[in-house]
């Protein structure tokens, strides 16, 4: 039992919607931790894509997720909510997966319905989902795994069919999913997400990303269905598009002028204080010096 897993689940409820910021590593985490968001959520999406170069199709295990996930952990203070894909297995590896990264430390994770190996749908064109049987399963397995009650289960669910959706919700719901998650190409409207909360008798955990439907919801709107409320992949395209942006033109005058780039870089000093760097000088000094006890 953890003070953020008990503030989270208790705000879950009746309380405002909590927003994430996205981070794939330890050190993106670090920069939504030090944003005004009230949390971190760990994208699949931008792990497989920082750690091995390579699209979000669960070639990266279990372990390397949550040691991914663990660093983020460490890093911060606010509450992390993982991405725990599909849970990389049957029943019994759900419940592992669930034991693994409830000893990383998060306050919540996602399991989705989807075939494994999935495919996110964020870039494949279609998703395939198990069962319902199994999905309902899945999710019976996870709460059933977790150590500490206050460690939230968000089901989500990537059906392609909003009536298969709804009725996926509500199983997820009896089988003790905490929030239920779509995917934004199931659904269409503001309405739809109302009638979906409605059905499950869960508050939403909503994934906010350029070029969906979801981006013509107000805060309003989103603070009116969902618990979470997430923007998954924003830190990673806008680090992609600085790098490259940067690259290309450094590569092109290949001199020392680093004046007028594209995006303007972090100064050094800047960013030492933004990993902490004076504070663990400060603690080095203390102990290799005889500092004051």
């Amino acid at each position: 039992m953890t003070p953020s897993r008990q503030a989270l689940r208790q705000r879950i409820t009746h309380g405002p919607t909590f927003w994430f910021g996205g981070a794939q590593d330890a050190l993106s985490a670090l920069l939504v931790d030090q944003s005004d968001f009230d949390g971190v959520f760990s994208t699949g999406f931008g792990i497989s894509a920082s750690l091995l170069g390579q699209p979000d199709m669960e070639l990266y295990t279990l372990s390397e997720n949550v040691a991914t996930v663990n660093r983020m952990v460490n890093a911060v203070r606010k509450p992390v909510f993982a991405d725990a894909d599909t849970g990389y297995g049957n029943v019994l590896n759900v419940g592992r997966t669930v034991r693994e990264f409830e000893k990383a430390g998060v306050a919540a994770l996602s399991l989705e319905d989807q075939v494994s190996p999935k495919r996110c749908p964020a870039a494949a064109t279609q998703s395939i989902v198990v069962s319902m049987e199994a999905a309902v399963a899945r999710i019976k397995a996870a709460v059933d795994a977790r150590q500490d009650s206050d460690l939230l289960i968000v089901a989500r669910t990537d059906a392609m069919d909003a009536g298969e959706a709804l009725e996926r919700a509500a199983r997820y719901a009896e089988a003790g999913a905490d929030l239920i998650q779509p995917i934004s190409r199931t659904f269409s409207s503001y309405e739809q997400l109302v009638q979906l909360r409605e059905v499950c008798g869960r508050r939403l955990s909503l994934q906010l990303m350029a070029g969906t439907w979801m981006t013509s919801l107000s805060r309003a709107q989103i603070e009116q269905v969902a618990a979470f409320a997430t923007y998954p992949i924003a830190s990673l395209l806008s680090i992609v598009q600085a790098v490259r942006g940067n690259l290309q033109e450094l590569a092109r005058r290949r001199s020392g002028d680093f004046d007028g780039l594209p995006f303007e870089q972090t100064t050094m000093a800047a960013f030492k204080d933004i990993i902490g760097w004076h504070a663990l000088e400060e603690r080095q000094a203390h102990y290799e010096v005889g500092g004051s006890h």
